[in-house]
């Protein structure tokens, strides 16, 4: 009885000596990977931001991460002053690296609710790739043409001049330069993914919702003057004629 006693306590002793010596190992192999590399550090979002949140108001919801440099995207905030006076356009998640693109100007985002929607419609939230959103050069009160576009049904504008009355998300602001210049400084490059709210009818809010589970969505800048003339569905079998 003692002799098992004994072996069990020996038996614990051993497996805390080797996990004490497996995350010593893999601590030093992190170090060992880090050595070398240029890190940056970052602020990673914590605890839940809301949408209108001001960057001053930032400090017990951001913490600071040491990452390569190579993992950082362009237009990061390092410190809070770089948005001093800024707010978050849209609702921040634990984990999240703290962009500049976004926090905006206060004005601007009272701004972007204040589009009057036409009595009899109702609005619609999309969340597309930047791309599909004009590289997220996309403002409230634009008017946009509305692809939709499903796995071997086709593609069709199928919606025109439809209201825009929100948009969250934007541009990572283009890297800071020397030139005076204006015409030789780089435009905003897109950040992620932007969530567009369109003002709709009760029957192209159904179209747009069941394309947006089903297949994929496309906007066009589509001005009031802009023809509407001449579409038709575009299949694999069509596109060619």
């Amino acid at each position: 009885m003692k002799r098992r006693l004994i072996a069990a306590v020996v038996a614990v002793v051993l497996a805390a000596v080797g996990a004490v010596l497996v995350f010593g190992y893999v601590a030093a192999a992190d170090q060992r990977a880090m050595a070398g590399m240029r890190t940056v550090n970052v602020l990673v979002v914590s605890k839940p931001i809301p949408e209108g949140t001001s960057g001053d108001q930032l400090t017990n919801l951001v913490t600071v991460k040491t990452l390569p440099a190579s993992a950082v995207p362009a237009g990061i905030v390092t410190t809070l002053a770089e948005i001093k006076g800024r707010v978050a356009n849209t609702e921040l998640q634990p984990g999240e690296q703290l962009l500049a693109s976004r926090f905006v100007d206060p004005a601007s985002l009272a701004q972007a609710g204040t589009v009057e929607v036409p009595k009899g419609l109702q609005q619609v939230s999309v969340l597309l790739d930047s791309q599909r959103v004009l590289g997220g050069n996309l403002n409230a009160g634009d008017t946009v043409g509305v692809f939709l576009s499903l796995e071997g049904g086709g593609t069709h504008l199928q919606l025109h001049k439809v209201l825009v009355t929100r948009v969250q998300g934007g541009l990572t602001p283009a890297p800071s330069t020397d030139t005076k210049d204006a015409a030789a400084t780089p435009a905003p490059l897109p950040q992620g993914s932007v969530m567009v709210t369109l003002a709709v009818s009760a029957r192209d809010a159904e179209k747009i919702v069941f394309t947006a589970e089903n297949g994929h969505i496309w906007l066009s800048h589509e001005t009031k003057d802009a023809a509407e003339s001449g579409t038709s569905v575009v299949t694999g079998k069509s596109v060619f004629q």
